[in-house]
């Protein structure tokens, strides 16, 4: 016993688990996750009739959110430095534009959002008209912060499909002209297609979130449901990206697997165990994951 409880408490996942969690980064992506598949999931239950579980997803939902504000606190002058870092830089002037107008949009959300925090925490006391106008203010800097980003994605990516076309066609200029570009090319390449890969998967993420801030402004009719699987789409995969950057980019981690368990979980706690879609949902999710211990806990036979 004592040998497999070792085993599991020393094992690789746990190890790089708990480093994930060490860092305020982490542990944001991870309660935004939640945050925002409790808001999905708090609107099926509603329009499913069921309002206690509805409640107690949402009640998660709200103070999840008003957790993630305390853990932002100070966050707005990260932006601030990460806008005068883009300043002094050299570098194409619209990127440039675009970046250092996502930086200082997110400075006056985050801005914003403390003072919303603050208000909710009754540390500060401001009127409901005022109160709200802070919220509105907090989300249109959110909106303007996506927007630039989106922008910015739209303008790098062409600029380094139009470099990496360029690489590919250059000519070469004599013997020593070309041994180093048979060496420095491929590799050049490859870091073109990276950072193409980064910023198309940072621009989906701007995709999904857009809808938030939009929804928040009433700027788009859709209902809890959209919204809250957008920000779970987007937070799993800003999720992912933190992963890899704190682990050194390991994917030992099996999302799948983890994402079957997550989904399972919530199905089996959705449907009552005398319904008759649990035996069903069992004996699908049995054959994806391979996992007797699961079936065990939550009674799927």
């Amino acid at each position: 016993m004592a040998t497999v409880a070792s085993q599991v408490i020393l094992h690789p996942y746990v190890s790089q688990s708990l480093k994930f969690g060490s860092f305020n980064v982490g542990r944001d992506k991870l309660y935004r996750t939640v945050q925002y598949f409790s808001r999905f999931l708090a609107w099926f239950l509603l329009s499913r009739g069921n309002k206690v579980g509805a409640a107690r997803w949402t009640a998660l939902k709200t103070h999840l959110g008003i957790g993630r504000k305390l853990m932002r606190l100070g966050k707005p002058v990260e932006h601030l430095q990460a806008a005068l870092r883009t300043a002094s830089s050299a570098g194409e002037v619209s990127e440039q534009v675009t970046s250092i107008g996502r930086q200082l949009a997110y400075f006056g959300y985050l801005t914003y959002d403390a003072a919303v925090w603050a208000n909710t925490a009754k540390f500060i006391a401001l009127k409901p008209s005022t109160a709200e106008k802070v919220t509105k203010t907090s989300n249109r800097f959110w909106l303007a912060g996506i927007l630039f980003s989106i922008t910015h994605g739209l303008l790098k990516a062409g600029r380094l499909a139009h470099d990496a076309k360029k690489l590919r066609n250059s000519g070469t200029w004599g013997e020593k002209d070309l041994s180093d570009e048979a060496q420095e090319k491929p590799s050049n390449l490859r870091l073109k297609g990276t950072l193409r890969t980064d910023t198309r998967y940072q621009f989906i993420i701007d995709l999904f979130d857009i809808w938030i801030p939009a929804s928040n402004l009433g700027l788009v009719n859709v209902n809890d449901g959209i919204v809250g699987f957008a920000g779970f789409i987007s937070s799993i995969m800003g999720l992912r990206a933190q992963w890899l950057a704190i682990n050194n980019g390991k994917k030992k981690l099996k999302f799948f697997v983890i994402k079957q368990y997550i989904l399972l979980s919530i199905l089996l706690l959705v449907f009552p165990a005398s319904g008759p879609l649990r035996p069903n949902l069992c004996s699908i999710y049995g054959h994806a994951t391979h996992s007797g211990v699961l079936w065990t806990e939550y009674n799927c036979g």
